[in-house]
């Protein structure tokens, strides 16, 4: 069985200092995507290479203190390609893939952070850029290779993926043209071919269990008021191979929970 993770950490230095590396050394993952790590190669040198005896590979952004990706593993791949090709969002270190390619096989996973456009209109329409830089490379990866895409998607798809789903129509995460943008990667009667959520292959009804991310204003985390934001995407024949997932919210490292997918699959 092939344990795959996600989080966003919010920060590594913060989630650190909750106890993730310990979390990770008990759960004991083949590999652990993380996003929003918050920092460069110098502050991860001699302190963060490694957690919980998992190699790390990351992509860093430019800017100090910001977004970021990584993968820590317990395989080591055969490749590793940071950024998809697009300067803009390259420069924030947004997409990290390890590629555990054999003569028999094409496989890769990759760690993803979307761009929020919470915070204005400026932030919202690089977030409609990037969504539509990402579509063909995303669709150009999976004609070559089967992958499994774990990150934070900043959009919550279906009314399902949200406590207040209602008021919540034309904020960023839940915009009309976002939740289609979702639909049209993912697979469906229509689209055969597309990607599959495996939580909701999985899990195609759970409602409060669902949530991955909890605002840190008011009583969300409290009174469970979430959206689903973290995913596991993945090409459909790997996606047949998932068997059991978790999202744990025993401990808090960040204000994202981590969610875990066991797939019957051996690198």
């Amino acid at each position: 069985m092939f344990k795959l993770s996600s989080l966003n950490l919010n920060g590594i230095r913060s989630a650190a200092s909750k106890g993730v590396e310990e979390w990770i050394a008990s759960m004991r993952p083949d590999c652990i995507c993380v996003q929003e790590v918050k920092a460069q190669a110098a502050d991860v040198q001699g302190r963060f290479e490694q957690l919980a005896g998992l190699q790390g590979y990351f992509h860093f952004a430019q800017k100090k203190g910001y977004a970021g990706v990584g993968i820590y593993t317990r395989h080591t791949p055969s490749d590793v390609l940071t950024g998809f090709g697009v300067p803009e969002f390259d420069a924030e270190g947004r997409y990290v893939e390890l590629r555990f390619d054999t003569p028999a096989r094409k496989l890769s996973i990759v760690s993803a952070y979307f761009p929020s456009g919470s915070s204005g209109e400026e932030r919202q329409q690089a977030k409609f850029r990037f969504l539509e830089a990402v579509y063909p490379h995303l669709l150009h990866l999976q004609a070559e290779r089967e992958f499994i895409l774990c990150g934070d998607l900043n959009i919550a798809h279906q009314p399902i993926d949200l406590k207040n789903w209602r008021s919540n129509q034309k904020n960023s995460g839940f915009l009309p043209e976002e939740r289609a943008w979702l639909t049209k990667l993912l697979r469906t009667n229509d689209n055969p071919l597309g990607l599959v959520d495996v939580y909701r292959h999985l899990q195609p009804s759970a409602t409060d269990a669902a949530y991955t991310w909890w605002s840190n204003r008011g009583q969300a985390w409290a009174k469970n008021v979430g959206w689903r934001l973290d995913y596991h995407l993945a090409t459909p024949a790997l996606a047949e191979l998932a068997r059991a997932e978790h999202v744990y919210k025993e401990q808090r490292f960040s204000d994202h929970a981590p969610i875990t997918v066991d797939y019957a699959l051996a690198l």
